[in-house]
């Protein structure tokens, strides 16, 4: 049965429409307000209660968001596990998610080294360096094998939920669902309801979704509001560049996609813009977790292999922020004036390739992870200082990309597995 009714063409271009004209008004309220109430620091006590008014918008949209999550991974996966039936399909589908997942990891990697090579938008950037003992204020949370298994493996479901823990909701998920699908007729009730609890937070979801504008809105204008547009230009070729860099990865992730969906990769990227675009403004992929599912089902893509690779997608497939470690850590080190030789940038590429999975749930996983690995290549941490005032505007890219690269993800698995509708 399926889970929803499809939408028309016109709900779903008017709801694209609602967004991206939020987007628009809130880069422009957001610079009126920095035009007339910025320019002092402190910030004018007006400004910086209307940017608290704002930033409580955006928060109350995300909690909406996060407060779905757990229930639909936990509702979908388990069922999706149950329908499969047995663990040897489990284990096919999660070994084809991985493999892609690595691969595409590993593109973004390269690309992202390969650009910032050619490009140096470090070693033009006249900006005076912070001391090299400055703190770059983020939790100390370092990449580590002990990290890695912490946030794989849950010792309370509860607190997995409550913190919104993908990765062990889905480790227990499939445990709970291998389970469901041994014992067969006697599960069926647990089946058939947590069927049920999917359907009813999807329909929330929708609910939800007519929030997505003024969420969209409050955080463009909070973020231009503080830094105004002239961040854009102070920053503008490192900007520029990176999504240069975004837009070539979605390219060679979606021409290799093109070889097994076709013309359908058209319909998919249709599909697909509204949580793209909700993920752009509110700058977290995490705020379009459930409406990507749903447009992803809507796609033709099947429900259980959505189910196992949307969650372990959202933990190991980031494609857009994997770019963005290679650029900030050889753009800090160009602006240091440090000389990265190709053989320690290829070790850079494996480090992040495997630091990278083991921060999943951490905030600001990205940051973090850039954080130990110029510790490790003895280049000053303090130089994550100079991107933490456009982090903002760079984590609206890498979210949709994130997006983008999960639905290519899904839509793949489900071709490989011939469960494409």
């Amino acid at each position: 049965m399926a889970r929803h009714a499809n939408p028309s063409p016109q709900q779903a271009n008017r709801q694209t429409f609602y967004v991206a004209t939020a987007l628009a008004l809130g880069i422009a309220f957001g610079e009126v307000l920095n035009l007339t109430l910025g320019g002092a620091k402190p910030f004018d006590p007006l400004l910086a209660q209307i940017i608290a008014i704002l930033n409580v918008l955006t928060d109350v949209f995300l909690r909406l968001v996060k407060m779905i999550i757990a229930p639909l991974v936990f509702a979908t996966l388990v069922v999706g596990m149950a329908k499969m039936g047995d663990i040897h399909t489990v284990g096919r589908i999660g070994l084809k998610a991985m493999l892609w997942f690595f691969s595409a990891s590993l593109v973004s990697l390269l690309l992202g080294m390969l650009l910032v090579n050619v490009f140096e938008p470090g070693s033009s950037l006249h900006i005076p360096l912070p001391p090299v003992d400055a703190l770059s204020g983020l939790p100390n949370v370092k990449p580590t094998l002990s990290n890695f298994i912490a946030h794989i493996f849950p010792k309370s479901i509860i607190e997995a939920m409550s913190t919104n823990e993908i990765l062990q909701i889905v480790v227990f998920s499939m445990f709970f669902g291998i389970a469901c699908a041994s014992l067969g007729e006697l599960a069926h009730p647990t089946v058939k309801l947590l069927d049920s609890l999917a359907h009813i937070m999807l329909k929330v979801t929708s609910y939800v979704m007519h929030y997505a504008p003024v969420a969209v809105f409050s955080a463009m204008a909070s973020v231009i509001a503080q830094q105004g547009i002239g961040v854009l230009l102070s920053y503008g070729k490192f900007i520029g560049e990176f999504y240069f860099g975004l837009l070539l990865l979605c390219g060679l992730l979606g021409g290799f996609a093109c070889l097994f969906l076709g013309k359908r990769m058209l319909s998919l990227i249709r599909h697909i813009r509204e949580p793209m675009l909700l993920a752009f403004g509110t700058a977290s992929s995490e705020s379009a977790y459930p409406k990507l599912l749903q447009q992803l089902e809507r796609f033709g893509c099947d429900e259980k292999v959505c189910g196992l690779v949307l969650p372990l997608g959202y933990s190991f497939n980031l494609d857009g922020s994997m770019m963005y470690m290679t650029f900030a850590v050889l753009f800090i080190a160009q602006a240091y004036g440090i000389d990265m030789p190709l053989a320690d940038q290829l070790l850079m590429l494996l480090v992040l390739l495997f630091t990278s999975k083991g921060v999943a749930g951490v905030p600001r996983a990205s940051l973090i992870v850039i954080s130990a690995t110029l510790s490790m290549f003895k280049i000053p941490e303090a130089g994550l200082l100079l991107l933490l005032g456009i982090d903002q505007v760079l984590d609206m890219g890498r979210s949709a990309t994130n997006v983008y690269g999960n639905s290519i993800a899904s839509a793949l698995v489900s071709r490989w597995e011939k469960a494409l509708k």
